[in-house]
């Protein structure tokens, strides 16, 4: 069903609005204003937003897009920004928005959104594997922010915390474009990183569009990306969050090496050979393919092997190879010698990709 837009009380247009604000974006912060309505409202169709549905936005700004989402009929709107010299022109928006715009002054890699909707959630929740609810988080984001959030967001979905103990509600956001064909990456592509494995296991990212660097205020030197993320209903990997994060972080890190050089930095020196390979040998995978070449299903099973070895061996999860002197006997003392647990794992799904021959 196509969203259709209905007209907020006359409004300055944008560009007056940041003139009679004087907002100038700060370079520090990574801003960078959308100025054309059309380009605001595709990226509100885009994601789905239907006459009498709650969204989250982060990082408003001067509020193009929040005036997009308000003309689509929204009947809840929260705004996270931190920089608060957007607050009195946002504070302008709600005024003609009839109560449906709500402000929140912060940091969104602090905040949890999912507080703003849980004392009048009502009906709109929803089981996991029902349909998404009728909610969205949409966001134009900085650059200098855009990862660290995304990576925040899907741990939080992995748990269903945050607004995902309401059900899957999707999110839309933009990146650079790198990043984004980074996040949407398919095996064997130059592009693929650890927010590829960490997008596509827990979620179906889809690129949507791209929208040219000229469109944006001051224009940045890249083209920006607009990705939707559909969480899964079966996640496609059954370890906890921290434990994949951990593993693609250090594959990934030598994502020009054979995979076993990265596998070897997540042990102690001394035994780092014998358990790189004791770990790709149970998973059968090639110590001489590279990560890029690995799909979701070869870092399901290397993820669920690296968590048994944790569990087998306290003090090796938190372990730390930068971090030599903080032995794993050490560590084996602490309170976090052992890898976390999900309440919400699934079961492990069958795997295909580059495998050992067998003799």
């Amino acid at each position: 069903m196509a969203t259709s837009f209905s007209r907020l009380p006359p409004l300055p247009p944008l560009r007056d609005f940041i003139h009679m604000y004087r907002l100038r974006a700060k370079k520090v912060l990574s801003q960078n204003y959308l100025m054309d309505m059309n380009l605001t409202r595709k990226i509100v169709r885009s994601a789905g937003v239907q006459p009498g549905d709650w969204v989250c936005e982060v990082g408003p700004g001067p509020g193009g897009i929040t005036r997009a989402i308000l003309e689509a009929s929204c009947d809840r709107l929260d705004v996270v920004e931190i920089d608060k010299r957007f607050i009195p022109p946002l504070e302008h928006l709600a005024e003609a928005a009839e109560d449906r715009l709500h402000i929140h002054h912060g940091d969104v890699l602090k905040t949890n959104i999912g507080e703003f909707w849980s004392k009048e959630v009502g009906n709109r929740c929803r089981e996991w594997n029902d349909n998404p609810p009728p909610m969205h988080i949409i966001g134009n984001l900085p650059f200098n922010i855009a990862s660290p959030l995304i990576i925040k967001l899907l741990k939080d979905m992995s748990y269903r915390s945050n607004v995902w103990r309401f059900g899957r509600v999707p999110l839309t956001l933009t990146f650079q474009m790198e990043v984004a064909k980074r996040i949407c990456s398919p095996i064997d592509d130059d592009a693929r990183s650890r927010l590829s494995i960490m997008a596509q296991y827990l979620t179906e990212p889809k690129l949507l569009f791209t929208i040219p660097g000229t469109c944006f205020v001051p224009p940045p030197e890249v083209n920006v990306g607009v990705v939707r993320f559909l969480p899964r209903a079966q996640p496609l990997i059954n370890v906890p969050f921290e434990v994949v994060e951990k593993l693609c972080r250090q594959v990934f890190h030598y994502r020009q090496k054979y995979i076993i050089k990265g596998l070897k930095t997540l042990y102690p020196k001394e035994i780092a050979d014998e358990m790189a390979h004791q770990l790709l040998k149970a998973c059968r995978v090639n110590p001489k393919a590279s990560s890029v070449q690995l799909g979701v299903e070869e870092f399901a099973d290397l993820a669920s092997g690296y968590e048994k070895q944790c569990q087998e061996m306290p003090g090796l999860f938190p372990y730390d190879y930068i971090k030599p002197k903080r032995t794993v006997e050490i560590l084996a003392k602490t309170a976090n010698a052992l890898p976390p647990t999900n309440p919400f794992l699934v079961e492990k799904m069958p795997g295909e990709g580059i495998r050992l021959t067998e003799a």
